[in-house]
């Protein structure tokens, strides 16, 4: 037989090695020290990526801002709710621990609406935490997910957080009061017959159909026409109206006209028209947009803003004073919304249109001038309405003494077709040079209604 040689030291080395290092991996790990001079372990973990799933609520992170700690146990106990709580949970659950809730609305599912109501043991007081309002309804710049490291099995499963929101729990005072109020706000819901045919009608208004909504308004004259009560009411105020005949007798007296606020025995042209009249008191502070681009130096985009308001820009450059300066810039804004708004209106002006932001509060105004409720759309009288605000503020701009051929292009119209808007404010046409001027003599006088036919004819 042939001898073998013994395995080499090297090789008994290497087998030591790998027997201690799986003995160490056998081993549980302790606890980390709390002392910073320790050394740090390191070792590799298997990561679990879990996705959200549809029908359960992943977990849910959130803070109190108050400074209260959930974890800190109170030594009072609720002396009304306490009994009631030791017979539903029995003698051995008993726990001064808060309550936790979560809502979850089950209408809306794929919205992930959620609510979190934590309620501390022996107080009146709730925290009330949502991921839908407050600031968790702020622009989403990051998401959110909860990580858990099991050292045994040396896994590290990352969860995400619900809907990706951090909650914050705000302190809300229960009392009796909202109790009652919830009561109320459900019998409320309950609506009668009449409410019912209200709220339908209301709606039909503004999102019905044109045939819906004629349908609707028929319904309501047959009712009135029915209605005894109503009859009754309307032969009695009939009775007590008191008729003008000098009015009757004077036509002039019936025509509408389509203008703005005026006085016609102002002594000045400022004063016939006013400008506060025109641009209320809470619209001033929204129309700061091309007084903004002065200050900071940048140019007025011509696509942006109208013929009209692009060929003036220099003249604001030339105002020492701030005030007037901002003033005009103000009714050069003023006068884009209005171009703007009465584009939104045409189709083959609707482009020019599409990319320019109205502040909120002055197009809500401008519906309700120059639209009927629930059509949201103006008609031939408030269009013209609309063209006599625009014509007002170009004189304002001008000094009272304007070259209509601008503000016609941004109408898309003819020097010619403004000249009857012009004269229905109480304007006269002058010639200078070749050109035609609008000014505006006071105090105002109005054409008639006989020259109105005439022109027309």
């Amino acid at each position: 037989m042939e001898e073998q040689e013994p395995p080499s030291t090297k090789s008994r080395s290497k087998k030591s090695k790998k027997r201690n290092r799986e003995g160490k991996l056998q081993q549980p790990i302790e606890p980390m020290s709390q002392n910073l001079g320790a050394k740090k372990e390191n070792f590799q973990v298997k990561i679990q990526l879990f996705q959200d799933q549809p029908n359960k609520i992943p977990p849910l992170v959130a803070y109190f801002p108050s400074g209260y700690n959930p974890c800190k146990t109170d030594p009072q106990t609720r002396q009304g709710e306490e009994e009631e709580e030791e017979e539903e949970e029995g003698p051995d659950n008993k726990s001064n621990q808060p309550r936790v809730k979560v809502y979850r609305n089950m209408a809306q599912r794929k919205t992930n609406r959620l609510q979190v109501v934590v309620s501390p043991s022996g107080s009146n007081v709730d925290f009330v935490g949502s991921n839908y309002s407050g600031e968790a309804a702020a622009a989403q710049v990051c998401r959110y997910s909860l990580g858990v490291l099991d050292r045994e099995t040396r896994t590290l499963k990352i969860i995400p957080i619900a809907s990706n929101k951090i909650f914050r729990l705000e302190p809300r005072v229960r009392s009796s009061e909202t109790a009652n109020k919830d009561v109320s706000s459900s019998v409320k819901s309950e609506l009668t017959t009449e409410d019912k045919e209200d709220k339908m009608g209301e709606l039909t208004a503004l999102y019905g159909t044109k045939k819906d909504r004629k349908k609707r308004k028929d319904l309501n004259n047959l009712k009135k026409e029915v209605d005894p009560e109503s009859q009754k009411s309307l032969d009695e105020k009939i009775e007590q109206v008191a008729f003008n005949k000098e009015a009757l007798g004077n036509t002039s007296a019936l025509v509408a006209r389509n203008i703005p606020p005026h006085d016609s025995s102002a002594t000045t042209p400022v004063e016939a028209y006013p400008l506060d009249k025109i641009i209320l008191k809470g619209d001033w502070e929204f129309l700061g947009d091309i007084y903004g681009l002065l200050e900071v130096g940048a140019e007025v985009a011509s696509n942006a803003y109208p013929t009209f308001v692009c060929n003036r820009i220099n003249k604001l450059e030339g105002i020492q004073d701030e005030t007037e300066k901002r003033k005009l810039s103000c009714v050069f804004s003023f006068i884009t919304h209005l171009v703007k708004f009465n584009d939104q209106f045409s189709m083959d002006r609707v482009a020019s249109a599409k990319g320019h932001k109205i502040p909120s509060i002055i197009r809500q105004r401008f519906f309700t001038m120059f639209t009927d409720p629930g059509l949201r759309k103006p008609s031939r009288d408030q269009i013209n309405l609309l063209i006599s605000y625009v014509l007002v503020l170009t004189l304002h701009a001008d000094g009272f003494r304007t070259d209509p051929s601008d503000i016609a292009k941004d109408l898309r119209m003819s020097s010619i077709g403004l000249r009857p808007h012009f004269e229905n404010l109480g304007c006269k046409l002058v010639r200078e040079n070749n050109s035609i001027f609008t000014t505006l003599p006071v105090p105002l006088k109005f054409p008639s209604e006989t020259l109105k036919r005439q022109r027309k004819r």
